[in-house]
């Protein structure tokens, strides 16, 4: 029986970070992994995602070349090679994981695993012969997939999650996605703008709807400029798969709407992959589809560690990673901090891009501050502008009374690179003071950050 230090269970960006980290510690490692390495968010979720909205992106710029003063003929996009490169990409990233094992002395034991009692795990390969792995901690970061809700069956042709609308063989004439998530929205903007006749079912009052009111509504405005159709208050009660043509019930404020399309996409969140793995026989305790862990990701079984989405807290690639850096420098008897959820970032790719961390302006009052909220429109950007992206603000909220910087909003081209400012000011206990000195560069999107401040205390130069 082979015998390690540590072993984890799954390798996406939770897995594989924390099996390089136990490595560098200088624990013997080992990473066990059903499918490939990198799991959903290198192969099937971040990094596919991104690669098909930058074919996006580039294609709306063919389309609106004569926006910047350049003339060309109509442009056109082969679906096929838009898709392909997205799989090249992952493919790519996938292989980068794999030198990184090697690089590190990491075994990669191919096969599904199943937690065992006397800290064991089973593992299953793919000619279903099956080997014990030992070891004095057991990792578990398996992951989530897509939600499948009761009325919203998917058959992976009609009615399909994100695994199947990164790989769709031909572009669909309409779509109907369900859920204005991350996810959501940002295969909404893609299809959309390939040219697919897009309709958005949300059941909350807003798109995107933990982000600021703010900028739900700017984005509400965006997506809608674009041509993409929006339902808000809205639900899927059912879907009829029989005809050529899905109709699906939708039910509204105002009633019952019947809506057709070739394909809807549910995009309702995630379901945790925490069943067969052996919870239920070591008696490791679970709460709402997710295992109960402490502030150090020990779950109640002397041994066993659970990170990323099979635990409480935002379902995010960047978040599994630290929790999995977190747990293995506290095995290791490392001195690390706790991690603070309150300044985890968020970030949506879609078309203007949202960025945020930190509490909502609503959040904020709620929990009884007296604020100063400040806005910097994109529209007074002189790079924004020369850019041809106007559309969208950072929109800063600071405690009145000590300066706290309390949360960080932002909706905009390029947005998502701009946000790591605010987490690392709200991580060294920033004012808003300290931000308005520091001084930004000239001209460029950040510098709206430096102005929404300023805004905030009424100094605001550009507005």
């Amino acid at each position: 029986m082979s015998k390690y230090d540590i072993v984890v269970l799954g390798s996406g960006p939770g897995g594989y970070v924390t099996a390089i980290r136990a490595s560098q510690l200088g624990f013997k490692t080992a990473i066990i992994e059903k499918e490939k390495l990198g799991g959903v968010c290198l192969n099937w979720g971040c990094i596919p995602t991104k690669a098909l909205l930058k074919s996006a992106q580039v294609f709306d710029y063919l389309k609106h070349a004569e926006d910047y003063g350049l003339t060309l003929q109509k442009p056109d996009k082969d679906f096929g090679a838009v898709v392909k490169r997205s799989r090249d990409v992952a493919d790519g990233m996938s292989k980068g994981v794999q030198f990184l094992m090697k690089k590190n002395k990491i075994d990669v034991i191919e096969g599904y695993g199943k937690l065992k009692g006397g800290k064991k795990v089973e593992v299953t390969d793919k000619d279903n012969k099956t080997k014990d792995i030992e070891a004095d901690h057991i990792i578990v970061a398996t992951g989530a997939r897509s939600r499948e809700l009761p009325n919203l069956k998917q058959d992976g042709k009609k009615v399909i999650g994100y695994r199947e609308a990164m790989t769709l063989k031909t572009q669909p004439k309409s779509m109907i996605v369900v859920g204005s998530g991350a996810i959501g929205v940002e295969f909404a903007h893609f299809y959309n703008a390939m040219g697919t006749d897009v309709t958005i079912v949300e059941f909350l009052p807003n798109l995107v709807p933990l982000e600021d009111e703010d900028v739900s509504k700017q984005f509400e405005r965006s997506v809608k400029k674009a041509g993409i159709k929006v339902m808000t208050n809205s639900s899927v009660e059912s879907v009829d798969t029989s005809g050529k043509l899905i109709k699906a019930k939708v039910k509204t404020k105002k009633g019952e709407e019947t809506l057709e399309a070739e394909i809807v996409l549910s995009a309702v969140g995630i379901k945790t992959n925490i069943e067969n793995i052996g919870l239920e026989e070591l008696g490791i305790k679970t709460d709402k589809d997710k295992i109960v862990v402490n502030e150090w990701y020990q779950t109640n079984v002397a041994g066993i560690y659970a990170i990323g989405d099979v635990v409480a807290g935002p379902a995010l690639a960047h978040v599994a990673s630290a929790e999995g850096i977190t747990c293995v420098e506290k095995i290791a008897g490392v001195h690390v901090e706790a991690i603070d959820y309150g300044n985890i970032p968020g970030c949506t790719y879609a078309t203007p891009e949202i960025a945020s961390v930190g509490m909502t302006e609503k959040q904020a009052k709620e929990a009884g501050y007296e604020l100063k909220v400040g806005k910097f429109p994109f529209s007074a950007s002189g790079k924004a502008k020369a850019a041809g992206t106007p559309d969208g603000f950072v929109k800063v909220i600071f405690d009145a009374k000590y300066g706290e910087w309390l949360g960080c909003h932002m909706i905009g081209a390029g947005v998502t690179d701009m946000i790591a400012e605010a987490v690392l000011g709200r991580k060294l206990e920033t004012t808003g003071h300290e931000v308005l000195k520091a001084i930004h560069p000239h001209p460029t999107m950040s510098e709206a950050v430096m102005e929404a401040v300023a805004a905030a205390y009424g100094e605001v130069i550009h507005l």
